[in-house]
């Protein structure tokens, strides 16, 4: 379904506000439903605007740009705070994974960086093997024919 256009919907309530037609015959003149007459006149008694209200559909934010100043706050004071303590200290009742999106929105990020020199501690695994070629001799199973199934006996 279409949005109506701001037109449109100007042109719907000036023939009802005319007080020429009944809302059943504007919408019966203008081929809208009946239900978007009603809710047109609804919206503008309400909010004293007709236009389209697609920017307020959907879920709301929990984690408002309030709780974002908190969150810088709180981590200029003590940045080691883990997700489960600034939640605690905001008071927001929203998942960890919630707000570690929205710092990372805001470029704050938990990453630990260490400040000392990398060890310098030697090889932890062996000299490479060589070619696979012996040892797949080795891993024949003895006493089974290859070009059958059956279990021959060694001799």
């Amino acid at each position: 379904m279409k949005t109506l256009s701001v037109d449109l919907r100007e042109r719907l309530l000036a023939a009802y506000d005319a007080k020429a037609a009944t809302r059943e015959m504007v919408a019966a003149r203008f081929r809208v439903s009946l239900g978007m007459v009603k809710k047109l006149l609804q919206q503008r008694r309400r909010l004293g605007e007709i236009g389209p209200l697609h920017h307020r559909a959907g879920r709301k934010p929990r984690i408002l740009p309030a709780h974002r100043e908190q969150f810088r706050r709180h981590l200029t004071a003590k940045p080691d705070l883990t997700l489960a303590e600034l939640r605690a200290a905001t008071g927001l009742d929203c998942t960890l994974p919630a707000i570690h999106y929205v710092l990372a929105d805001m470029g704050l990020t938990f990453k630990k960086r260490h400040s000392g020199r990398p060890s310098r501690t030697g090889r932890t695994s062996p000299a490479r093997a060589g070619g696979g070629g012996a040892a797949k001799v080795d891993s024949i199973r003895r006493g089974w024919s290859s070009s059958t199934s059956r279990r021959r006996r060694p001799t």
